[in-house]
């Protein structure tokens, strides 16, 4: 069965105690970029709610770190540090060489 994805880690699932902060704190690295090049660093916390005492694990935030920016995904929304290029670069096409094969077996033949 599924599990329901809870919308904010900071909130207790049991007695919805808000503003709950995290006991201890880790990192885990994505070991493969996304499609920008970019590296995700997600910091996962475990909670205890000091109302009812539950016990849970949840992401704090998540660190997109590439390139010449940094995206930080916390419970406030998005933040951006540095400049990020967006505008892909243009590919230039190259010459066309069109050859025809009668050509090359005349040459071959000679």
């Amino acid at each position: 069965m599924a599990r329901k994805k809870q919308k904010d880690s900071t909130t207790c699932p049991n007695c919805g105690e808000t503003e709950v902060k995290p006991t201890k704190t880790w990192q885990l690295v994505s070991p493969l970029p996304d499609a920008k090049g970019r590296i995700t660093i997600t910091v996962m916390g475990t909670f205890d709610c000091p109302k009812c005492g539950h016990h849970w694990r949840g992401v704090v935030s998540k660190i997109k770190a590439g390139g010449s920016s940094v995206e930080i995904e916390g419970k406030k929304g998005v933040k951006k540090i540095g400049e990020e290029e967006e505008a892909e670069e243009k590919k230039e096409e190259g010459e066309v060489i069109e050859l025809d094969l009668s050509d090359i077996d005349e040459d071959e033949e000679e």
